[in-house]
């Protein structure tokens, strides 16, 4: 038959954007379908320049709108959500689902996804992280390794412009980096005095994607860390900043917005895709689009659910679902943290507002399996900071006022350090992502169900991350230490995977070793779904490099006349 493209993406986030920037570029002529509205790189940052005081009610968030409209968005542990973001995000008013456990499926709601407001940590996994399911048993074991991968990390990693520090770890591999960027006075000291006492345990500044110099286009970091209102300067790597313009340029890409995916149309008599039916969000109208192959990258949870919506005479439970795993084996990451206040250093400060923190490398389980008096299995990395305490902290204590209060306003208190642990949480079959039999959207399409929990192992890792946390803080010196749990609501890190996972058989497996699904194979998915475990480390990287690992492939297909 004949087809309008060569390749339809669904999702323009981070993994979305990457597929129509290696398709095009490889002479593909791609379709970006998106659910959420148009959104222009630079004039499209409304709140960019918004200064503090003129901010709607100083930046304060109206309590009874976040009650109505974004009671799961505004949950956000880490301070995503904001008065000069919230209008990316998703209101839960309009988008319900089903919890049949308590679930926090965090969404964006604009052209370039969530792109436009990640965190921006890069880091490369290692061959512990994909033998981990073959070694301990947990989940099904991975079809590729470390060394599949390392060529397509250096790709990635030489377009986006990450900064940071090698350590030569094989744990931790070494990345093509950009210049780091610099501790502050606090976290050299925490680095000198927990390497004294571990030196097994290194503490590095965090590798991220805020430009430290001009690359690729796109100006350095102004030390702002306002990012997620969006970045004129490209300092940060989204997909409006890089991957859909340069798309663009080939002169080969279409991007539709508000257009809702409802299902991968199949042959009847091939099996195989020949199109994407999808719901125009303003006009409710139905329209399908054809092409030779199709790139799913709608984020994990929406990507499973897009499957299963897809269901056919072969494929009756969902495509590719031949063994009743899509939907199974949800393994986002999970968090704890400790932090207290750093005495001494008073005369020290700092540039600016650096978008970024440091970051200690895994230290546990280091050979794949327990360790003697280690309670779990996996392992955990540890993220942090440090800050100067400031007047808004200082406004009620004192009894002064008139010019010594003013004084006391103007000087830095002391300095707060923290650390948080990020963990994977094992992949389990009964943490899965079903259609809920009854509930509909606006649509008329199946809500999704969750039912997510976390386990035994999850709540091991957390008190491991408080007990060696403290200790490592309380080693430097920090007083008052305190703790929390950040993640223990699943989908709240909002690093979800799995749900339609690699591997090399198809009854337990959604993907083969080449992202291609099960029986459809010219259908494509990149996103968090693939992933057969969740890792250590921040996963952006790796869906980055598995995406064009994958592209590549299907253009050779196609041109070998195989797909």
């Amino acid at each position: 038959m004949t087809y309008e493209f060569d390749a339809i993406v669904i999702g323009s986030g981070i993994t979305g954007g990457m597929a129509a920037k290696e398709l095009t570029q490889r002479g593909m002529k791609v379709l970006v379908l998106e659910r959420g509205r148009p959104l222009e790189h630079q004039k499209g940052y409304k709140t960019e320049f918004v200064t503090p005081w003129d901010a709607p009610n100083r930046g304060t968030l109206d309590r009874d709108e976040m009650a109505r409209d974004y009671p799961i968005q505004s949950r956000q542990p880490f301070g995503q959500f904001k008065w000069d973001n919230k209008h990316y995000w998703v209101k839960d008013s309009e988008q319900p689902y089903v919890q049949a456990k308590p679930y926090a499926w965090l969404r964006a709601n604009v052209l370039g996804g969530r792109s436009l407001l990640w965190g921006r940590q890069v880091y490369r996994w290692s061959d512990l992280d994909f033998e981990a399911n073959r070694r301990d048993g947990h989940g099904n074991d991975w079809p590729i390794r470390y060394a599949d991968l390392a060529p397509w990390y250096s790709r990635i990693e030489k377009y986006i412009g990450a900064s940071g520090e090698n350590l030569g770890l094989a744990h931790f591999p070494d990345m093509e980096l950009l210049p780091p960027m610099e501790m502050t006075a606090a976290e050299k000291h925490l680095r000198a005095r927990i390497q004294a006492r571990w030196p097994e345990r290194y503490v590095t500044i965090g590798r991220t994607v805020n430009l430290t110099k001009e690359h690729n286009g796109r100006g350095p970091c102004n030390y702002r860390n306002i990012c997620q209102r969006g970045c004129s300067f490209g300092a940060y790597f989204s997909s409006l900043s890089a991957t859909l313009p340069d798309a663009q340029k080939t002169g080969l890409l279409t991007v539709k917005t508000d257009a809702v995916v409802h299902r991968i149309v199949t042959d009847p008599k091939t099996g195989r895709a020949r199109g994407v039916e999808v719901i125009d969000a303003m006009t409710k109208k139905r329209t399908t689009y054809t092409s030779r192959i199709v790139f799913l990258n709608a984020g994990a949870e929406a990507s499973v659910q897009i499957l299963l919506q897809s269901a056919d005479a072969r494929h009756p439970n969902g495509l590719g679902n031949q063994g009743d795993v899509l939907g199974r084996y949800i393994c986002d990451h999970d968090a704890a943290s400790v932090f207290g206040v750093l005495p001494g250093l008073t005369d020290r400060y700092y540039y600016g507002r650096r978008a970024n923190g440091i970051y200690i490398p895994r230290f546990r389980n280091l050979r794949g399996v327990r360790e003697e008096g280690v309670e779990f299995d996996r392992g955990y990395v540890l993220q942090g900071g440090s800050a100067r305490l400031g007047w808004a902290d200082m406004a009620g204590d004192g009894d002064d006022f008139g010019a010594d209060f003013k004084k006391r306003l103007a000087t830095p208190g002391p300095w707060m350090v923290y650390l948080a642990g990020v963990f994977e949480s094992l992949p389990r079959r009964e943490n899965r992502i079903t259609l809920d039999p009854q509930a509909r959207d606006r649509y008329g399409l199946p809500q999704l169900r969750f039912d997510v929990a976390r386990g035994d192992n999850e709540n091991r890792i957390a008190e491991d991350i408080v007990r060696e946390g403290t200790a490592m803080l309380q080693a430097a010196g920090v007083q008052d230490v305190q703790k929390m749990r950040i993640g223990s609501l699943p989908g709240l890190m909002i690093h979800v995977q799995g749900g339609a996972r690699m591997g090399n058989d198809p009854s337990q497996s959604v993907l083969n070793a080449h992202n291609q699904v099960h029986g459809v194979p010219n259908v494509f998915v990149t996103d968090g779904a693939m992933m057969a475990s969740g890792g250590s480390v921040n996963p952006s990287l790796t869906f980055m490099a598995l995406t064009a690992r994958a592209v590549e492939f299907a253009v050779d297909q196609i041109k070998a006349g195989a797909l």
